[in-house]
């Protein structure tokens, strides 16, 4: 009986040290608060990686991607489900929607879309990705 509750014991404390490295904690703010100066922070910009509009294949100037990429953070920070916040470049324009946040561990995630309109023709990429404890979202590959 002694050697079983150890090994429960070892499995439980393994487990748990296996999925720390999982995910961060969402923070008090549940990942849906507002932050004007996050907005434009070239961190939670970056945090992005390139978002899901860098696999779109559509070529932007480096401020439709900034603009895309910014769209797509207020979108997944504090936009509710459903609503599309919109972006305008110079030849390119978008919007980028997220779904209603879930629960991956500790950590708040989102499903969202990021349509374009590249000279009428018009591009669709889709991801998800995850909030950090700092405020920056990772997206999930």
């Amino acid at each position: 009986m002694g050697d079983t509750r150890i090994r429960s014991v070892a499995m439980v404390a393994l487990t748990a040290l296996a999925l720390t490295g999982c995910g961060t904690t969402g923070g008090s703010r549940g990942g849906l608060a507002s932050s004007s100066k996050a907005n434009s922070s070239t961190l939670y910009i970056s945090a992005l990686q390139g978002g899901i509009v860098s696999r779109s294949g559509v070529k932007l100037s480096n401020s439709e991607r900034q603009r895309a990429l910014e769209a797509e953070y207020r979108a997944l920070e504090a936009a509710p489900g459903g609503q599309p916040v919109a972006w305008q470049g110079g030849d390119v324009s978008g919007q980028v929607v997220a779904a209603a946040p879930y629960q991956v561990g500790q950590q708040n995630c989102r499903q969202y879309t990021h349509k374009l309109v590249d000279n009428g023709k018009q591009i669709e990429t889709r991801g998800a990705a995850c909030r950090n404890s700092d405020g920056t979202w990772t997206p999930l590959t």
